[in-house]
């Protein structure tokens, strides 16, 4: 996060900072707390109130309670259908301002940590296949195939092989094993 991505935390809106989604959400200590390490407005005291009502630290992330969050990921699915939506944002801006590869205006990246009940969702199968068309070659996806959705093991529901179909939709993918 400190080391790879691009952005300001005194000035959170900065218009060409990379994007970080966590379209697993109930993921969001881990969020919060590198918002916190990183310098954005979110203390310890906001960290000791997660998931309480009116904190800054809800139990999902929410882009208009805490500086720093993108986009609010409650459904499975969503952060990484949002992100592909930022990543056209992005090659749409980039195509309008950028004046060769001297001057990029916009240039940055969107970061996505997704889990299988995400991909289990229509809405990012449906997104990842125009990302994919689309060669939207600044979305990093970071997939933790844990094997565990909220209704249990996903050998109950969600055998299929990921990495074949996300090259099929035409991602560039990479398996990391033995990473514990």
């Amino acid at each position: 996060w400190g080391e790879v991505m691009n952005y300001s935390s005194k000035d959170p809106a900065w218009i060409d900072r990379d994007r970080f989604v966590l379209s697993n959400g109930h993921a969001c200590a881990m969020q919060y707390t590198m918002l916190h390490l990183t310098g954005y407005n979110t203390s310890k005291e906001d960290l000791s109130k997660f998931r309480q009502l009116h904190s800054k630290t809800p139990g999902h992330p929410e882009s208009f309670v805490t500086d720093g969050i993108e986009v609010c990921t409650g459904p499975l699915g969503q952060g990484i259908s949002n992100a592909v939506g930022l990543c056209i944002a992005e090659r749409h801006l980039a195509a309008e301002f950028n004046e060769g590869p001297d001057f990029n205006i916009f240039d940055h990246f969107t970061y996505v940590v997704c889990g299988d009940g995400c991909l289990q969702e229509g809405v990012s199968a449906e997104a990842s296949s125009l990302g994919g068309h689309l060669g939207l070659g600044r979305l990093i996806v970071l997939y933790d195939d844990n094997k565990i959705t909220i209704d249990g093991a996903t050998d109950l529901s969600f055998t299929e092989d990921v990495n074949k179909r996300y090259d099929a939709y035409g991602w560039h993918t990479q398996t990391v094993s033995d990473c514990e």
